[in-house]
C-alpha cells in the first residue's frame, strides 16, 4: 500500500494522517518532527497541541521512550542523530539523538551524501541520515540534512592552554575539549566550573568556541560535585516565577470542615538532616474487644493537594521534575520551598493541613480496615531515628534520647514498636523480599567539606516508619481500587527468566542452589538471602538479588507489587516530592467528595503518559544522585592514593574486576591489566575470570585486599590493583588427582569461555 503524502503547506493534517506518519516512521518523534513534515507553522502549532493531546487522550498515541531504540539491538535505516566527535583522522562520530543516557551507543561514521558535504558540519550537529550496519555496533551515515537545534551548552572546567583558554567538560563522555576568548570568560578563572554555550559555526578542524554563561567557583568544592549530576542530568534548577508567586501566595489552612487532630499525638521521625517533614504517625491499642492485641494506627501526610490545584503553574512544573532529588550538599525539590519547607512542611508545633488514614490492624499485621479523612494537626514533636531506637532501647542518655518528651516516651513509643512488629509479622508472612543493602553515606562539616565516607546504619527505627508507609499506601491503592476511581500505581513486575537463569549459574559457584521448575515468588528469593545471612557471600548475594529484580515503575493498571509481595500498591505518603503521590491524593479527595483540589474528570486519561515520564524523572534523579555519590567518594579518596583497603568483587566483565569497599562502600575497578600476569578467560555465566597458565580465579564475592592508584574527582572513577601481601586469586594445583568438578573452581567444565586478555 502506497503511503500517503504529507498535505500541501495550507492543509492542516487529518488524525488519520498523524497516525499514518508516527506508525510509519522508524524512529520515535514528537510534535516538532510532524510539524516539520506536515509544514505546520504559526497559529497551526495550537491546532496540532490540542490534536496531540487528544490522541493522548484516547490511548491512541504515547510519550516516544529513547529505550525502545536500545532494546531493538540494531538501528534503524533512517533516523535522527548527534555528531558528538571527531576521531584522529577527521572523520566525525556521531550517536542516536533518541539513546538512553545509560546505555552504550553504537559508533557511527558520518559521510555525507551528495551536494552536502561533511565540510559544513561540525560537533553539535543533529542530523537526518540514512544508515548501514558495518560491523557490531557500528554504522555508516549518509546525511539527508541537518535539523535545527537550540545552541549547546557544556559544564567544563576552565585549564590553560597555549594560547588561551580550554574548556573540558565534565560529561565522562564527551572527549572534546573547547577554546574560549578571554572576552567570553565572564572573569572565570583556571579552575572553575562554568556553564558554556557553543557558539555558532563549525570549525572542520580544531576546537568550538564557546562562551561562558554561569560561574559556579571552584571544582574542588565539594558542592560542585552535586552541580555537574544536576546539568548532567538536565534536573530543573529554577522555578517559574508564576509557580514562585502562587507558593508564595500561600496561607494557613482553616479548620472548616476538616477533623480536628491538633490534640492528637502525632510525631514525625525521620534522619537528623532531614530538610522537610511531610508524614507523621501514631499509634495505640485498638480499643475494640473484638480486636484483642490489635492496633490502631494513623499516618497523615501534608495536604499538598491544598496548595497545588490541578492545572496551576505549580501543577504544571511539579509534573515536569516528577521528584524531588537529594543530593548531600542540596536538595533539587520538586515544589518551591515556600511550600515544601513551609506549608507542607509538618513542622512541630505549628497548624497543618493533611490528608490522614486511620488504619485498624490485627495481632499479626493484617490490615481490617481503613478510613481516610481530611484534616487539621499539629506535630507533637519531631525526632530522628536513632534518637527513637536510642529510647527504646533504654539507651536514654545518648543520642538526644533524653529529649523525648516523656508522655511520648512511656507511651506513643511502645505503641508505635507494637504495632511495628504486627506489620513485620505479615510482612514475613507473605515473604515479601528484605534486602541488606549497605547505603553509601558522605557525611559533610558545617563548612561543607567532606568529613567521611561510610555506610549508612539501618535501625528497627527505619523499618518501622517503612511498615507504617507501606501500610497507608496498600490502603489508598485499595480504596481507589474498591471505588473504581482512577490510581497511579507503583508497579514492581516478577523478574525477566533470563536473568534468573543467569543467578542460577553465579549461585552455583559459591555452592547455593535457586528453586527451578516453578513460578518464582518472593519467599523463594527470601530463602535464598536466608542461606547466603552470616556467610562471607552474603553481601554479594544481596546485590545480585537486587539486579535480578525488574525496574520499579508507575503507571495507572494494577500489576502487584512483586518484592513487597503485595496484589495492589500506591504510592500515597510523600506529595512533598513525588507527582505520583499528588495523584493519589487528589483521586482520594474525589473520594471524598473534595471539587477544587480533587482529581479533574478526564485526567486519568494521561495517566499511561504521566506515568512513563514521571518513571524516567526517577531514573534520572538515582542516577544523578549515584553519579554525586561517586564523585564525592573519589574526592575523599584521592588523598589516599597508595592506602591499602578490604574490599569485595562486586562484579567481573572482560575488562576486570569491580570492588566494593568494605568499610566506605566506594566503589572502584581493578582492571584486567593490573592482574597477575597470565592469559585471562572470562566466564560470563559464572561470573569470574580464570587464568588459564596458572589457574587464578577472580570470582564474585571474592574478598581482596588492594591499593588505591588513582582516585578522579571528576569523572568519579577509582582503580585498584592487588596488594602484594593478598592471595593472588583462588589458585588450582594443576597437578591435582583427577582433575574432577569442584564447584568453586569449576574443573572440567565444557562451557564456552570468552577471551578476556593475552599478556
Amino acid at each position: 500500500m502506497a503511503k500517503r503524502k504529507p498535505p500541501a503547506a495550507t492543509d492542516f493534517p487529518s488524525r488519520e494522517d498523524v497516525l499514518e506518519f508516527i506508525a510509519d516512521s522508524p524512529t520515535p518523534v514528537g510534535k516538532r518532527e510532524i510539524a516539520r513534515a506536515f509544514h505546520i507553522r504559526g497559529d497551526q502549532r495550537r491546532q496540532l497541541n490540542d490534536l496531540l493531546r487528544d490522541l493522548r487522550a484516547e490511548g491512541r498515541i504515547g510519550r516516544p521512550e529513547k529505550r525502545k531504540l536500545a532494546e531493538l539491538g540494531h538501528l534503524p535505516g533512517v533516523a535522527v542523530v548527534d555528531v558528538v566527535s571527531v576521531d584522529r583522522e577527521g572523520d566525525l562520530i556521531a550517536k542516536p539523538a533518541a539513546w538512553p543516557d545509560d546505555e552504550e551507543p553504537p559508533r557511527i561514521l558520518v559521510l555525507g551524501e551528495g551536494r552536502r558535504s561533511r565540510q559544513t558540519l561540525g560537533v553539535g550537529d543533529r542530523l537526518l541520515a540514512r544508515l548501514s550496519r558495518i560491523g557490531e555496533g557500528r554504522y555508516e551515515a549518509r546525511v539527508i540534512r541537518r535539523l535545527t537545534r537550540p545552541p549547546k551548552t557544556v559544564m567544563g572546567i576552565l585549564e590553560k592552554a597555549d594560547g588561551g583558554l580550554r574548556l573540558r567538560s565534565t560529561d565522562k563522555r564527551e572527549k572534546n575539549e573547547y577554546k574560549l576568548a578571554a572576552g567570553d570568560s565572564l572573569d572565570a578563572q583556571v579552575g572553575d566550573l562554568v556553564l558554556a554555550e557553543v557558539k555558532a559555526g563549525h570549525p572542520r578542524l580544531g576546537l568550538k568556541d564557546v562562551r561562558v554563561r554561569e560561574r559556579f567557583g571552584r571544582v574542588d568544592n565539594p558542592k560542585a560535585f552535586s552541580l555537574i549530576a544536576i546539568h548532567g542530568y538536565g534536573i530543573r534548577m529554577d522555578f517559574p516565577e508564576e509557580a514562585v508567586a502562587e507558593a508564595k501566595a500561600a496561607r494557613a489552612a482553616d479548620l472548616g470542615k476538616r477533623t480536628d487532630l491538633r490534640a492528637l499525638p502525632l510525631v514525625t521521625i525521620d534522619d537528623a538532616d532531614a530538610r522537610d517533614f511531610d508524614d507523621a504517625v501514631f499509634a495505640e491499642p485498638d480499643d475494640d474487644p473484638a480486636n484483642a492485641g490489635g492496633w490502631h494506627l494513623v499516618v497523615a501526610i501534608a495536604d499538598v493537594a491544598h496548595y497545588v490545584r490541578p492545572g496551576s503553574a505549580l501543577d504544571r512544573e511539579a509534573e515536569k521534575r516528577g521528584n524531588s532529588v537529594y543530593f548531600p550538599d542540596r536538595v533539587v525539590p520538586m515544589l518551591p520551598e515556600a511550600l515544601s519547607n513551609g506549608w507542607c512542611s509538618l513542622v512541630p508545633g505549628e497548624e497543618r493541613p493533611c490528608l490522614c488514614v486511620h488504619l485498624w490492624i490485627d495481632g499479626e499485621g493484617m490490615l481490617l480496615r481503613h478510613r481516610f479523612e481530611r484534616a487539621l494537626m499539629r506535630s507533637a514533636a519531631r525526632l530522628t531515628y536513632v534518637q527513637v531506637q536510642a529510647r527504646h532501647d533504654g539507651r536514654v542518655q545518648e543520642d538526644g534520647a533524653q529529649d523525648i518528651p516523656e508522655p511520648l516516651a512511656e507511651s506513643l513509643l511502645p505503641a508505635l514498636y507494637g504495632a511495628y512488629r504486627s506489620l513485620l509479622a505479615a510482612r514475613k508472612k507473605r515473604g515479601a523480599l528484605d534486602l541488606d543493602l549497605a547505603e553509601r553515606r558522605i557525611r559533610l562539616d558545617e563548612a561543607g567539606e567532606i568529613a567521611g565516607v561510610e555506610t549508612r546504619q539501618r535501625l528497627d527505627s527505619h523499618r518501622l516508619i517503612e511498615e507504617f508507609m507501606i501500610a497507608a499506601n496498600v490502603a489508598a491503592a485499595s480504596e481507589l481500587e474498591a471505588r473504581r476511581q482512577p490510581c497511579m500505581y507503583r508497579v514492581h513486575e516478577p523478574p525477566d527468566p533470563a536473568k534468573i537463569e543467569a543467578l542460577r549459574s553465579v549461585l552455583e559457584t559459591i555452592g547455593l542452589r535457586f528453586s527451578k521448575g516453578q513460578v518464582v515468588r518472593p519467599q523463594h528469593f527470601m530463602r535464598l538471602l536466608e542461606q547466603a545471612a552470616g556467610t562471607d557471600h552474603a553481601p554479594v548475594v544481596n546485590q545480585m538479588v537486587l539486579r535480578t529484580q525488574s525496574q520499579a515503575r508507575y503507571g495507572p493498571d494494577n500489576l502487584g507489587h512483586f518484592g513487597l509481595g503485595l496484589r495492589r500498591y500506591a504510592h500515597f505518603t510523600s506529595p512533598i516530592r513525588r507527582y505520583a503521590d499528588l495523584l493519589v491524593h487528589r483521586a482520594l479527595l474525589r473520594v471524598l467528595g473534595e471539587r477544587q483540589d480533587a482529581l479533574p474528570k478526564g485526567e486519568e486519561a494521561r495517566f499511561e503518559e504521566v506515568g512513563q515520564a514521571i518513571s524516567e524523572c526517577e531514573r534520572r534523579a538515582a542516577m544523578a544522585e549515584r553519579d554525586t555519590l561517586d564523585r564525592l567518594a573519589a574526592a575523599y579518596l584521592a588523598g589516599q592514593v597508595g592506602a591499602r583497603f578490604e574490599a569485595t568483587v562486586s562484579g567481573v566483565n572482560r575488562f576486570g574486576l569491580f570492588l566494593r569497599l568494605s568499610e566506605s562502600g566506594a566503589d572502584g575497578l581493578l582492571p584486567i591489566s593490573r592482574l597477575p600476569d597470565d592469559y585471562y578467560l572470562y566466564d560470563e555465566h559464572r561470573q569470574w575470570l580464570e587464568g588459564r597458565r596458572w589457574g587464578r580465579r577472580y570470582r564474585l564475592g571474592q574478598a581482596l585486599r588492594v591499593r588505591l592508584s588513582e582516585a578522579e574527582p571528576l569523572s568519579g572513577s577509582l582503580l585498584f590493583e592487588l596488594d602484594e601481601k593478598t592471595p593472588a586469586g583462588d589458585e588450582e594445583d594443576h597437578e591435582a588427582e583427577g582433575g574432577g568438578w569442584d564447584p568453586l573452581r569449576g574443573r572440567g567444565s565444557s562451557r564456552p569461555r570468552r577471551k578476556a586478555r593475552r599478556r
